[in-house]
């Protein structure tokens, strides 16, 4: 099945034979270090930048019903973002991974975000629609 927004990820997950913790990295764009005059003008109309991840939190499918209230949650953080990437830690037939396991798992995604790798994680929109980077 192809995931093309929020709510086919969520039923994706609960699908899956072993417990899942779903993964979520928020980004803003913003203008790289040193911006060329081009690249403001871009950014400037909503085009370009770079994402930056400024939020990171862990689901079990179970705890989410839809895209309105993740963003509500998020909303609660004070913090703004534009695009959210996603990824998935599998358990062990019913039991969940371990919050330390994705903790680090969390860890490596934004480090991986940092560095332009997208292509192995969904990119979602604030509306819950897939989105392609790059």
């Amino acid at each position: 099945m192809a995931i093309t927004n929020f709510s086919d990820l969520l039923s994706e997950a609960r699908l899956q034979p072993d417990a899942q913790r779903l993964l979520f990295v928020f980004t803003r764009a913003e203008l790289p270090d040193n911006p060329s005059a081009e690249q403001r003008a871009r950014f400037e109309q909503g085009e370009g930048g770079v994402l930056a991840p400024v939020l990171c939190v862990d689901k079990a499918p179970e705890e989410l019903t839809d895209m309105a209230g993740l963003v509500a949650e998020s909303q609660n953080t004070g913090v703004e973002w534009d695009i959210v990437f996603v990824g998935a830690l599998s358990g062990r037939g019913s039991e969940a991974p371990a919050s330390e396991q994705a903790e680090a798992q969390l860890e490596r995604m934004v480090e991986s975000l940092k560095m332009g790798n997208v292509e192995a994680f969904l990119a979602l929109d604030r509306q819950g629609e897939a989105v392609r980077i790059g």
